[in-house]
């Protein structure tokens, strides 16, 4: 128990995070409405591993906590080619969809706000991107997400395959 501690202390210093939506629910019970909330967190290192997370709690403070945590222990990393994207790509999740294409540098990240949050943290400088469909947070950033380590670097490509350019 005390490891897991330890180590979650290393990585907190390691990633940015980030709480890009927090929604606060109500219940009616006989006593009157009883709030809950709901936080979504990304945590990125800005050199191609992310995280998500997204928790509930009764607090908001608890909620962000713990999005934070499932976040730290769902980092992914991805293929980063210098400031850009290897490749154009167009990734869904449910009714979200995201297309991110590669830019020259100096373009900078050209998005919508909760994409252009996880391309922040994920270290990438230059990309333009387009979210359709569903504008929920969560759906978009996860399709951003899936998007992201769906990338796949040429050489690497070429040498699983066994060729040569």
């Amino acid at each position: 128990m005390a490891k897991d501690r330890k180590r979650e202390e290393d990585l907190s210093g390691e990633f940015e995070e980030k709480v890009l939506y927090i929604n606060r629910c109500s219940k009616v019970v006989k006593g009157g409405r009883k709030f809950s909330f709901s936080a979504l967190v990304i945590v990125g290192d800005g050199n191609g591993r992310i995280g998500v997370g997204f928790a509930k709690a009764n607090e908001v403070a608890d909620a962000i906590r713990k999005g934070g945590e499932l976040a730290r222990k769902n980092v992914l990393s991805f293929e980063l080619e210098g400031t850009s994207i290897p490749h154009e790509i167009i990734s869904d999740w449910d009714g979200a969809k995201v297309m991110l294409k590669p830019a020259k540098e100096g373009i900078g990240i050209i998005a919508g706000s909760k994409v252009r949050a996880v391309l922040e943290v994920s270290g990438i400088k230059d990309v333009v991107a387009k979210s359709l469909g569903s504008n929920n947070p969560l759906n978009q950033v996860r399709a951003t997400f899936q998007a992201l380590t769906d990338l796949r670097n040429r050489q690497k490509t070429l040498d699983a395959r066994g060729e040569t350019v």
